[in-house]
């Protein structure tokens, strides 16, 4: 069961109800008694396993210009 957040703009609290998904959203603050609205956050992902970092997200190292290859000749 997911974490919700809410927030109340007439006392500036915020708050997370640990609720079910098919369960109805709250519709009052249980401070103040007025009407309140959840507030949507982006979610984290986190990769598990082998593999995502090598590669995902690595950055590939470019070659040093200072060092020439060798010219291929010819037999």
């Amino acid at each position: 069961m997911p974490y919700y957040e809410y927030a109340c703009d007439e006392c500036d609290s915020t708050f997370e109800i640990f609720q079910s998904m098919s369960e109805e959203p709250i519709k009052t603050c249980p401070t103040c008694s007025s009407p309140i609205r959840r507030v949507f956050d982006a979610s984290s992902i986190i990769f598990k396993g082998s593999g995502f970092y090598s590669t995902d997200t690595k950055v590939k190292k470019k070659e040093d210009s200072s060092v020439s290859k060798p010219k291929p000749t010819s037999t």
